[in-house]
């Protein structure tokens, strides 16, 4: 079943030079929150890559099991090892050297010449379980010669870093099959397929393989990784070798699935997935099957339920992340019954009329510590509504929780967030980072937007109107109610965040009523909504300014190059990226809104369609061809030439970028 023939996104290597093999990576994820991720060169350049990372509480407590594989080729007198590792800034083996291609569809392929034959090494990852398959087909033999493998183990959180003073250990189970047991909950079990092999014992350390990219980011960059010792088989006719790992818990047994069923149910699923896409749109298609990598499942008191993902490798599913995401990833793709079970799964987490901003990393109490989730959270419910026209399950399941956020917002919850005299929201104090852009190291907060914000103050007169227009035929009094809180938050708002000196809208009012003029992108969202409470010609004075200050060809810097605090480059230690995340940096994600409200300013024209496909142009590119091949990064630099930074594959980022082109494609149509 060669699919890897009919590949959604392809790389010729023949001809690639090192460096870009080495910052070009790969993705595969399943339903726990489980995943393999690496680079194009099969070179781990970072903590979290590895061939199979899973949970044994999806999709919290991620644990890496198989770091990598040690594959060699060998006659009598001579061998060929064609894996790659880096070693304190020494290769070895170089086995990028022999890489001719790279491919992914329902897996990841490398194909390799290696002078005696031809290898294409596949990566497979189970749609349901964390295991692996890594099938190293051989083709095109010159003479029989012995294959060898020899797995490399991590065992351990995958936040963490291995070394050789943690006790592992190894069992032979049964011919061909491995238990490594390490410091974890879960064992790691191997098990290989091929005929004629062997398994020799040879436990031992390898050591100090280093990552590139964590010393870049100032971390510690050294890792041990150990081995249960070498597989061996005799090759002298075209063939496969499949090597299955998977994380069991101790005590647990492993008896790999049927290989070319795992392959037929990916393939059904990749299908599935891609349904409602548009049958001649390769770009729309690939889009899809990303966006639902970051749709995964939540083990909650010991039932199921699907939840979004921030960004992989290390996010894991926040809740202002996974409102903005979800009309993208979930509506957009035709995927409201998941949609559905998102929202509710954060409905019923509604607690003093907020939902959680994060559930916890280690299965920990929920994170209520954001102003902005809970709204977004209600604009995600009236799409999906406005979607599906479910009038029951809406009622029933989102409607108590739209309407205890709205109480509780406007009477008064956590940090001091309540509605003020004049009807806008307000909050927090200069100690907390309530809105999404919350960087902050010790106690140096470096963006404060304590008090009234502009985007939680458009996001609230939108979903004001909303409900009231929910209640239009419903119940009279309390549309009439909603309006009237609009009507005020309307006019307060044009009064106090308008700038005229500035021609566009203030970021925040402090508490004691001084404004801040800061150029940032977040008014923008005062014209994207549904509902703005600015003029027309106020909306098109926005939308000009934040396309003259902010917009980059990766989305829109987070603060103006004029302003002395702007920083263009996110780079070195967590102190200065975390002083650079919000002062500058580029975001893709809100090219979405941008978009909108570029389109919205000009009347949909089609020279308007135009111009937005342009500038989108850049991100799609950047999607097929850059940093994790099909998926967008989580940010830019904000000066030229925008390099690619933080979580390497962002849910937010992904879901803005699908259904603008999806709008695009549509209006083209009309």
């Amino acid at each position: 079943m060669e699919l890897h023939k009919e590949a959604i996104l392809a790389v010729n290597l023949s001809d690639l030079p090192l460096e870009e093999m080495l910052s070009r990576e790969w993705l595969l994820t399943n339903s726990r929150g489980g995943f393999a991720f690496s680079t194009l060169a099969g070179c781990n350049t970072r903590r979290y890559h590895g061939l199979l990372i899973g949970t044994p509480h999806p999709p919290a407590a991620r644990f890496l099991g198989l770091a990598a594989c040690l594959e060699k080729i060998s006659l009598e007198e001579d061998s060929l090892e064609f894996s790659c590792f880096e070693f304190d800034r020494t290769f070895h083996p170089k086995g990028y050297e022999h890489l001719t291609a790279f491919s992914r569809d329902i897996g990841v392929h490398f194909e390799y010449e290696l002078g005696l034959a031809r290898c294409t090494k596949s990566v497979y990852l189970h749609p349901t379980e964390d295991v692996v398959a890594i099938e190293y087909a051989f083709s095109h033999l010159v003479r029989p010669f012995t294959f060898s493998l020899l797995p490399l183990a991590a065992m351990r959180d995958f936040h963490g870093l291995q070394n050789a003073s943690q006790p592992i250990t190894a069992e032979m189970k049964r011919p061909h099959a491995v238990r490594i047991a390490g410091p974890s909950e879960d064992d790691l079990q191997l098990h290989i397929v091929a005929s004629s092999m062997t398994f020799r014992p040879e436990p031992h350390w390898w050591y100090r393989f280093y990552y590139r990219i964590e010393a870049q980011r100032g971390q510690d960059c050294f890792e041990d990784l150990w081995t249960p010792g070498w597989y061996s088989c005799r090759i002298e006719q075209p063939g496969s070798v499949i090597l299955w790992a998977a994380l069991k818990p101790s005590g647990a047994a492993f008896e790999p699935p049927d290989f070319q069923q795992m392959l037929e149910d990916l393939s059904n699923r990749q299908k599935d997935l891609c349904r409602s896409a548009f049958a001649r749109d390769p770009i729309q298609k690939a889009l899809f099957i990303s966006a639902a990598q970051f749709v995964v499942e939540r083990t909650i008191q010991g039932r199921t339920s699907p939840t979004i993902l921030a960004g992989y490798p290390w996010f894991l599913d926040w809740g202002r992340d996974a409102f903005i995401a979800m009309p993208g990833l979930c509506l957009s793709t035709g995927r409201a019954d998941t949609a559905a079970g998102v929202l509710q799964t954060f409905a019923e987490a509604v607690s003093e009329g907020m939902i959680p901003n994060r559930f916890d990393d280690y299965g920990g109490p929920a994170h209520y510590n954001s102003i902005d989730a809970s709204l977004w959270f209600v604009e995600a419910a009236y799409q999906w509504l406005q979607q599906t026209q479910n009038q029951s399950f809406f009622e029933k399941n989102l409607l108590p929780a739209v309407l205890q956020i709205l109480t509780g917002y406007q009477e008064g919850t956590r940090f001091g967030i309540h509605a003020d005299a004049d009807g806008l929201i307000t909050g927090g104090d200069p100690q907390t980072q309530l809105t999404w852009m919350d960087a902050k190291c010790g106690d140096v907060v470096f963006t404060p937007r304590h008090g009234k914000a502009v985007e939680i103050n458009a996001l609230w007169y939108d979903i004001l109107c909303q409900t009231a227009d929910y209640f239009k035929d419903q119940n009279r009094s309390k549309s009439e109610f909603f309006t009237a809180r609009a009507e005020l938050v309307k006019q307060s708002f044009s009064r106090l965040f308008w700038n005229e000196n500035t021609g566009c809208l203030n970021d925040c009012i402090l508490p004691d009523g001084t404004p801040d003029p800061s150029i940032r992108p977040n008014q923008i969202f005062a014209v994207s909504l549904l509902h703005s409470p600015l003029s027309p010609n106020r909306q098109k004075r926005v939308v000009q300014i934040v396309q003259q200050e902010l917009l980059t060809p990766y989305g829109l810097r987070t603060l103006s190059p004029r302003d002395p605090r702007y920083i263009g480059r996110y780079e070195g230690d967590l102190f200065h990226r975390d002083a650079a995340y919000h002062q500058g940096t580029v975001w893709p994600w809100l090219m979405g809104a941008f978009l909108e409200a570029f389109l919205k300013v000009h009347n949909h024209t089609p020279q308007a369609r135009k111009q937005a496909a342009a500038m989108l142009s850049p991100l799609i590119h950047h999607f097929a061809n850059r940093a994790c091949l099909g998926s967008i990064s989580e940010i830019f630099d904000g000066d030229p030439p925008h390099y690619p930074r933080g979580c390497p594959a962002q849910a937010w980022s992904v879901a803005e970028v699908l259904r603008i082109w999806l709008l695009l494609q549509q209006t083209a149509s009309y």
